[in-house]
């Protein structure tokens, strides 16, 4: 689906990055875990837009929400980094596939994809608690088997859900013919 830099691949861009903050500030969080499915834009725009979308859409849509949230830390950039690789990663497959990623593509990448951004933002947490005095190996790991639960549960969601949207966001972003 890829496009040249039009008003309307902007303006998705835009949504996405949008639904992104509004979806991260809607999330439930309970101490250090957080639930939240604000992956889904990123998947959706990395997967019709390509790896430049994905990455503007997950690294804006992010900032945005850490801004709003926590201002700017000096671990910012370290809970921005999972979107932002998530994007990249998913737009370049995405790309090489033509932007037609089958099934079971389309299930590797989520998987692999929130399995990747468990693990950053495990890597994250751990760095901002050593930065500002507040590590315990059980507040950092101690959820992380239930963390890698909900990822899976999202997976599986994730993976279901994708194919539809998929399909309905294409045909809102395809160019009508006057």
């Amino acid at each position: 689906m890829h496009t040249k830099w039009t008003a309307r691949r902007l303006a998705a861009d835009a949504m996405f990055a949008a639904m992104v903050t509004v979806l991260a500030a809607a999330a439930i969080k309970t101490g250090n875990l957080k639930i939240t499915i604000e992956a889904m834009p990123v998947f959706l725009g990395a997967l019709l837009l390509g790896p430049v979308d994905g990455m503007v859409i997950g690294g804006i849509g992010t900032l945005l929400y850490q801004l709003l949230s926590y201002g700017v830390t000096a671990t910012t950039a370290l809970w921005i980094a999972p979107y932002v690789l998530l994007g990249l990663c998913v737009g370049a497959v995405s790309a090489r596939h033509g932007y037609a990623c089958t099934k079971r593509q389309l299930v590797l990448l989520v998987v692999l994809g929130e399995l990747g951004i468990t693990a950053l933002n495990t890597a994250s947490l751990y760095i901002d608690s050593l930065i500002y005095g507040y590590y315990s190996p059980v507040f950092v790991f101690g959820t992380l088997p239930l963390r890698l639960g909900i990822c899976a549960a999202k997976a599986v969601v994730f993976s279901l859900l994708l194919p539809t949207l998929l399909r309905i966001t294409r045909r809102a972003l395809q160019p009508r013919a006057n």
